[in-house]
């Protein structure tokens, strides 16, 4: 497998799972925001010319972007705002695609209940194709909230969103995980201790990266590395 397809994370435990399910399980927005810089980086490495994964530091003052397309039309972004975290998703082939009618729509609720602080996001023309914002899932979290939030879809016996494959990585969260994530996608080994610790957020060292990939450049992925916000190590 390689890239360009469509991607199958984790172990399936939470790959059923819609949004109401996934607001539930998502960690805090830190630690959320570190596995998506650690995604990044190690798809820096492993991905090559083919990264699955971004996260731009201050792509506004204060404000962060992480995303993943998978090139096969399936994509996330979750923006990190002063104002709180906006996570959105799109599954092309799920049942709440936009794509379902013409001109497109979101699926009913999708949206509702959106705080005024982070609407601009779902209207920011970097974030829409084609003058629409395409979306199957969305969440949210204010600052100073102590849970994440979703609009009032409903879902019929076998109705999906896609929220459980695009996200089941981030909410699990653990190494193992991540590495076969990885193995699957690129379609080789990856070292397991140096995916513990680009995820612990260790410094980034000529070792990891060496580990991760012989061949790279560590000049260029350490520069990704702190254009991500990721610490490199000295030497």
């Amino acid at each position: 497998m390689g890239p360009f397809v469509r991607l199958s994370v984790g172990d399936g435990s939470t790959a059923g799972m819609n949004v109401h399910e996934l607001v539930s399980a998502l960690a805090d927005p830190e630690v959320l925001r570190a596995r998506c810089r650690a995604l990044a980086l190690l798809d820096a490495v492993i991905g090559g010319s083919y990264p699955m994964r971004s996260h731009v530091a201050d792509r506004r003052p204060g404000v962060d972007l992480a995303a993943m397309d998978n090139g096969s039309g399936d994509l996330y972004g979750i923006v990190f705002d002063p104002a709180g975290v906006f996570l959105y998703g799109f599954d092309h082939e799920c049942d709440a695609t936009p794509w379902r009618e013409w001109p497109r729509a979101h699926w009913p609720g999708l949206l509702e209940g959106l705080p005024a602080a982070l609407a601009r996001y779902p209207a920011d023309p970097e974030l829409q194709f084609e003058g629409f914002f395409d979306a199957t899932v969305c969440a949210w979290r204010e600052t100073g909230a102590d849970a994440w939030q979703c609009g009032p879809v409903a879902f019929g016996p076998g109705e999906s969103d896609g929220a459980g494959w695009l996200f089941e990585l981030l909410v699990d969260g653990s190494a193992e995980a991540v590495r076969r994530d990885a193995e699957d996608y690129y379609g080789r080994a990856v070292d397991p201790q140096a995916v513990a610790a680009v995820l612990a957020g260790v410094p980034l060292d000529r070792r990891t990266v060496g580990a991760l990939d012989p061949a790279a450049d560590f000049a260029a992925v350490a520069e990704r590395a702190r254009r991500t916000g990721h610490a490199v190590a000295d030497g």
